[in-house]
Order: C-alpha cells, then sequence, then structure tokens
C-alpha cells in the first residue's frame, strides 16, 4: 500500500473512482472532498490528500488534517476526513490496510505532534464502524450536527 500526492497525472483517475450505489449515502464525491481540501488550504488549515495505490494501481483516496489544537497538545489531533476504496477494488482488505497506513503516518508527525488521530461516520455504516473500531478506534459520546459519531485512537 503506497499514498502519493495527487497531481494533474492523476487527478482524473482520482476523482473518477467510485464507492457502490448504496455506500454513497454515506459520503462525497473525491471531487468534493479535493474542492474542500483546496478551501481548507486557502484559509489556513493542514489539509493532507492521497490517492491510495495497491501494486502500482489507485485503488482509493484519502483525505486527511491535522489540527495543533491552537498550541495545546491535549486538542491536537491527525484527523481522517474521507477514506475510501474504489468499488473494484472493495472486500480486498484495502481499506483497512489504507487505515492502518493512515494511523502509521499520523504516528510519524509529518506535520507535527498529536495526541490522536479522529474520525467521524454515520451510524449506520457498520462496515466503517466495524473497521474502525478493529483498529482501536473508541466512540467519544460525540454526535455532530449532522448525526456523524466521533471516534478516537490515542496515538
Amino acid at each position: 500500500m503506497e499514498f502519493r500526492k495527487i497531481t494533474w497525472d492523476n487527478f482524473i483517475e482520482c476523482i473518477e473512482l467510485q464507492v457502490t450505489e448504496e455506500q454513497k449515502r454515506f459520503m462525497s464525491s473525491n471531487q468534493h472532498a479535493l474542492a474542500e481540501a483546496y478551501i481548507a488550504l486557502d484559509e489556513g488549515q493542514d489539509i493532507i490528500t492521497f490517492a491510495v495505490y495497491k501494486d502500482g494501481i489507485m485503488v482509493g483516496f484519502i483525505s486527511m488534517y491535522y489540527d495543533d489544537g491552537d498550541g495545546n497538545y491535549e486538542h491536537s489531533s491527525y484527523g481522517v476526513f474521507k477514506m475510501m476504496i474504489d468499488k473494484c477494488y472493495q472486500g480486498k482488505g484495502y481499506g483497512k490496510e489504507a487505515m492502518i497506513k493512515a494511523i502509521d503516518f499520523s504516528r510519524s508527525f509529518p506535520h507535527g505532534k498529536a495526541r490522536v488521530v479522529e474520525l467521524t461516520y454515520k451510524p449506520e455504516n457498520v462496515i466503517a464502524k466495524n473497521l474502525y473500531t478493529s483498529l482501536g478506534f473508541v466512540e467519544t459520546g460525540s454526535v455532530l450536527a449532522c448525526g456523524e459519531v466521533h471516534a478516537e485512537l490515542k496515538l
């Protein structure tokens, strides 16, 4: 599993990746996520986007962020905005492998020290919940206004 930067060479391939029809209710398109990342970067947020490759083939996309907690370590985090594996490559363990790579990436503290990796998901997305729980993410009890559950993994 390899994370590669999104460039002009792989941009179109990345935005053409798709999840299943059932999964579309849980997440936006990669095009939408890249547009959000562009705006967030322009506003000074620390956004990290990668195309996910397995054996030289683009199989997915991940969008992450770093928040230094305004200098307060107790509030510092890496976060996963979006992680997806194209419908053609699902069921092969690539989602879990990509999340392990994202956790390892966060533990290397490339943008600064952080206390946790955090993410959110819709409670009815049982597959995502089971994946995150299997990797050690624990629900914090916080629920976003959109109904998504907040979970953390201590680094």
